[in-house]
């Protein structure tokens, strides 16, 4: 179960975060990380990523309000182009930020629309990958 669940976990990964995202985490995985890559394929994203309660639209939509909330820019903007990735639009991006703006204050808002556009800026440029 292990290795499929790892297996379906890298698909997931991939189709929402992009080949050139997963690749690079795991070229960058030494022995130390590796533990945590192995962990996050199979349990995020093969577990509970893969369920079928909520669609991927919606599970973007609630990891964006909680890396938002928690201040994780990293993860955040990774997984602002997963939710491109996922069907979400820029004007939905604009009142999920705005959502946040009410609920953890406009600084953190502020700080979505900027590592926002950082994402947007490169999306134009290369891609979503």
């Amino acid at each position: 179960m292990s290795d499929e669940l790892f297996a379906k976990g890298d698909t997931i990964r991939r189709e929402v975060l992009g080949n050139a995202h997963v690749d690079r985490s795991i070229a960058n995985a030494d022995p130390f990380a590796k533990v945590i890559q192995d962990y996050v394929t199979k349990n995020a994203w093969g577990e509970v990523w893969g369920r079928e309660g909520l669609d991927r639209r919606s599970r973007s939509i609630l990891n964006l309000g909680m890396l938002s909330a928690l201040g994780k820019e990293h993860e955040l903007k990774v997984h602002i182009k997963g939710a491109l990735r996922n069907g979400i639009t820029r004007e939905e991006l604009a009142e999920i930020f705005l959502q946040v703006a009410i609920y953890c204050g406009a600084p953190a808002a502020l700080e979505c629309l900027r590592l926002a556009r950082d994402v947007f800026a490169d999306v134009d440029k290369n891609g979503l990958d």
